[in-house]
């Protein structure tokens, strides 16, 4: 059996679960997914992107996301208004971890779900 380096006191001591707090959920990964394959988009763009999610609720995860400084949002001044999202540097390194779900999750739970 291993060792872990370090005995947490509790979860939220964990870097995992606060990856999966800061991160996780059931739309923060999506739109990072989005913003990684496409770039910059507008709210609308990602509101069409994602069935299911409501606009009070995209624009929640999307303000969370750019407290965390994985999203930028740029407001132009402009009528009608301009918002476009990108990521940030700090979100850009969430390209290999997310493309490594992804693979884990094809080989491990869809095919099997599949079969």
């Amino acid at each position: 059996m291993k060792v872990f380096e370090k005995k947490y006191e509790n979860a939220n001591e964990c870097p995992i679960t606060i990856f999966m707090d800061k991160i996780g959920g059931k739309w923060k990964p999506v739109i990072v997914w989005l913003l990684l394959k496409n770039g910059t988009m507008r709210f609308n763009e990602l509101d069409k992107g994602i069935n299911g999610i409501t606009q009070k609720m995209l624009s929640q995860q999307l303000k969370s996301l750019e407290e965390e400084n994985i999203i930028k949002r740029i407001s132009y001044p402009v009528i009608p208004p301009k918002v476009e999202y990108s990521l940030t540097k700090k979100g850009d390194t969430l390209s290999e971890i997310l493309e490594g779900i992804m693979e884990w999750s094809n080989t491990n739970l869809i095919e099997k779900n599949n079969s």
